[in-house]
């Protein structure tokens, strides 16, 4: 970036500012400063991106609109910046365009069995995966947490929760598999789900179910009782 913009605290700069509190918090003039990276001819990045703004009317859409050449003939503006805002405004029109993908929906234990039963019935290995769902009960982001024996010290509560954090999830579901063909939870088993569901507690993001499958059988914690 331009001296003007080194010259401000660290935390003012629009690249740290997106990584310390999200791209919702930047200013419109903040988001295309950090698209173009770098001022131009005396002009700092934030100088440049209000420029931009301000021969638009403040309008995002006005100045997608723009012609190539003239997005080209802005001052601070060369081939590569405008070739970034053009890459740029096309992914948000591709964005916009792009339908929401139907959430699968978690009803019941049946529903997680449904998801996961032709990946894990047949394993010869454990793994263990989490659902992380919406207020709804729909699948926001689904994660291979670990493969291989389960015990709480791989299981720790720090990986399973981050992702379901990460995506502001209402709570959680976990799955693992027993390649022996027997759903009956083991100690391990019992140990790990104690220990998320204090960590959910504490989190105020719940779990709501631990199933094992095993085979062609499985077995939901929630139904049996032991949640």
């Amino acid at each position: 970036m331009s001296t003007s913009v080194a010259r401000l605290p660290t935390a003012d700069r629009p690249r740290e500012r997106l990584w310390s509190l999200g791209a919702g918090a930047l200013t419109t003039a903040e988001l295309l400063a950090v698209l173009l990276g770098t001022g131009r001819g005396g002009q700092s990045v934030l100088d440049v991106a209000a420029r931009l703004l301000e021969v638009s009317d403040g309008s995002l859409r006005r100045l997608a609109q723009r012609p190539r050449a003239e997005l080209l003939r802005a001052a601070g503006v060369g081939p590569t910046k405008a070739a970034r805002l053009l890459a740029a405004f096309e992914l948000g029109s591709r964005t916009a365009r792009e339908e929401r993908p139907t959430l699968p929906r978690i009803r019941e234990p049946e529903d997680v069995v449904h998801l996961f039963d032709n990946r894990l019935r047949d394993l010869q290995v454990e793994e263990f995966h989490l659902l992380a769902l919406d207020s709804q009960s729909q699948v926001l982001r689904e994660v291979l947490v670990t493969r291989g024996l389960l015990n709480s010290s791989l299981v720790h509560p720090r990986e399973v929760f981050r992702a379901a954090i990460a995506e502001a999830a209402a709570g959680i579901i976990v799955v693992h598999n027993h390649p022996s063909g027997d759903p009956t939870p083991s100690a391990e088993d019992r140990a790990v789900t104690q220990q998320l569901a204090a960590a959910g507690r504490l989190l105020d993001l719940p779990l709501y179910d631990h199933v094992i499958i095993a085979g062609d059988r499985f077995l939901s914690f929630a139904t049996a009782g032991l949640l």
